[in-house]
């Protein structure tokens, strides 16, 4: 006999009342799918990031690609503060302001992770190949998702972990080709792998923050700004050149500044809002394959068969994730 037989009418009504609210409205799809494509536009801006860094290099060293790129962003935040907030509401807001130092501890400790995880990255190319960094940094998931369950309690499915696990394993295909064992370069690897934990702990923190109502802007404007001043005295010490000495270099660090620090990470910081720390970490994945494909083109440089192999599968751990539900 069908089970739905024994139901009563009001039973019947009332189940089919739960089917209905339970199937995603019109606007709620349009509202993940245009989540979902700011999300996508910002990887894509942040993809440009490593094109750019290789260009900029040319003429200054990774240290001081980071603090141009960082000080030049502050400036520009700053000034789309300031055409954003009219003056008299900017004198009322001072007025009243009272200091949140949690947000506050919680935005230079945001800061700090993600100025040293960029500064420990570029290190780690000196001391082993780009592709095995490349390979240790898709671990970041991971360590979003274990800071997650660890001290935000949160709890995930089965599918979103076997979603994170595909994405990662396609993250790593990416540099497999060219990963290089050997004692020699664990020192590199040890400092890869530091990198992505505290790229992980930056993210969890904004994630955080963003929960509970801090400000794109604000995220921004703490993390470039204390990141150039922590940046600044290892430039200082390790480094003669402390600008570019061209009118292509100034250009370069530029658009790292607009396009990567401004654009991308503001639409990402944005989406922290609208999705999860750690499904944000799995998506962020795409940058390494998106940078392949811009290297393909931009530099001619081979795309490999396991590159689209990586890019497969980091596309279907992403719709496995986001398909899932997290349990709270």
């Amino acid at each position: 006999m069908n089970k739905n037989s024994l139901l009563t009418p009001d039973r019947k009504t009332n189940e089919a009342a739960k089917t209905i609210n339970q199937s995603p409205s019109p606007e709620k799809l349009i509202s993940d799918a245009l989540s979902l494509a700011i999300l996508f536009i910002a990887v894509i801006a942040l993809a440009f990031s490593p094109i750019f860094t290789k260009l900029s290099e040319i003429e200054i060293s990774p240290t001081v690609t980071i603090f141009n790129r960082l000080w030049i962003a502050t400036v520009i935040i700053s000034c789309w503060r300031l055409i954003k907030t009219p003056p008299e509401f900017t004198k009322i807001q001072l007025r009243e302001y009272t200091p949140d130092y949690k947000q506050q501890g919680l935005l230079i400790l945001a800061s700090i992770a993600a100025t040293t995880s960029a500064v420990f990255w570029a290190i780690s190319f000196t001391h082993t190949s780009v592709a095995s960094s490349t390979l240790l940094r898709s671990l970041t998931p991971l360590f979003i998702s274990f800071g997650a369950w660890l001290i935000l309690k949160q709890q995930f499915n089965r599918q979103f972990m076997i979603g994170m696990v595909l994405s990662m394993i396609g993250g790593m295909a990416i540099g497999w080709d060219d990963w290089q064992l050997g004692t020699q370069y664990l020192i590199g690897d040890g400092i890869a792998l530091l990198s992505a934990a505290l790229h992980g702990t930056n993210i969890l923190i904004v994630g955080y923050l963003r929960d509970r109502g801090c400000e794109t802007a604000t995220v921004l404007f703490w993390r470039c700004g204390c990141g150039a001043l922590i940046v600044f005295p290892l430039v200082l010490l390790t480094d003669t050149t402390l600008l570019p000495i061209s009118v292509q270099g100034w250009l370069t660090v530029i658009a790292l500044a607009f396009v990567c620090q401004t654009f991308g990470q503001g639409l990402l910081v944005y989406s922290l809002k609208q999705f999860s720390s750690s499904f944000v970490g799995i998506f962020t994945l795409l940058k390494p394959a998106i940078t392949a494909v811009l290297a393909w083109v931009i530099f001619t440089e081979s795309l490999s068969f396991s590159s689209g192999i990586a890019l497969l599968l980091i596309l279907v751990g992403i719709y496995l994730a986001k398909s899932s539900e997290a349990l709270t």
